[in-house]
């Protein structure tokens, strides 16, 4: 008995030792755009914490009657927004179940990608684990009628429950 738990120690303690831990020091790097609230710099892939981006299959309406790729268009608006100030510096908060860092990500001049995708439109506050911190910015989107806040649309936690065919969790 004795030697089974020395030996599920032995085991725990190596798993722990090649288990990820979570980056002491921000990560820093040219960011490429994965979808519209996940980047990738330096071969890591970061969440970005807070906000929840439509997918790239997901369509929303315009305002105008029409339909669009608003997933597609907030990874392209995400990609425009990196490129005008690198590097991309991101603190990281957590990692998620799939192994992707979770992090508040910066650009070079300071200013806040997370806020920002929320601010114009392109992504949503995801109270669950933002606990609101991007609450005004997405009142300022949703009344200036930018993003996807232009038109109708389905926020992307009950897009990506309904396309599983599984219950919301957000």
């Amino acid at each position: 008995m004795m030697r089974l738990r020395l030996l599920t120690l032995a085991l725990s303690l190596g798993a722990a030792l090649v288990m990820p831990a979570v980056a002491a020091e921000p990560i820093t790097g040219r960011a490429t755009v994965v979808d519209g609230d996940t980047i990738e710099i330096r071969g890591e892939r970061i969440r970005l914490h807070g906000v929840d981006a439509p997918e790239s299959w997901q369509r929303c309406e315009d305002g105008d009657g029409g339909t669009y790729r608003c997933g597609k268009e907030a990874a392209f608006a995400l990609d425009r927004f990196l490129a005008a100030s690198r590097p991309t510096r991101c603190e990281i908060v957590e990692r998620d179940r799939y192994n992707r860092f979770v992090g508040a990500c910066f650009r070079a001049d300071g200013r806040e990608v997370n806020r920002w995708l929320v601010e114009s439109g392109h992504a949503v506050d995801w109270e669950r684990y933002s606990k609101g911190g991007y609450a005004d910015a997405q009142e300022a989107a949703r009344s200036a009628g930018v993003g996807v806040w232009r038109g109708k649309f389905q926020l992307p936690c009950q897009a990506r429950a309904e396309h599983a065919k599984r219950e919301p969790s957000c």
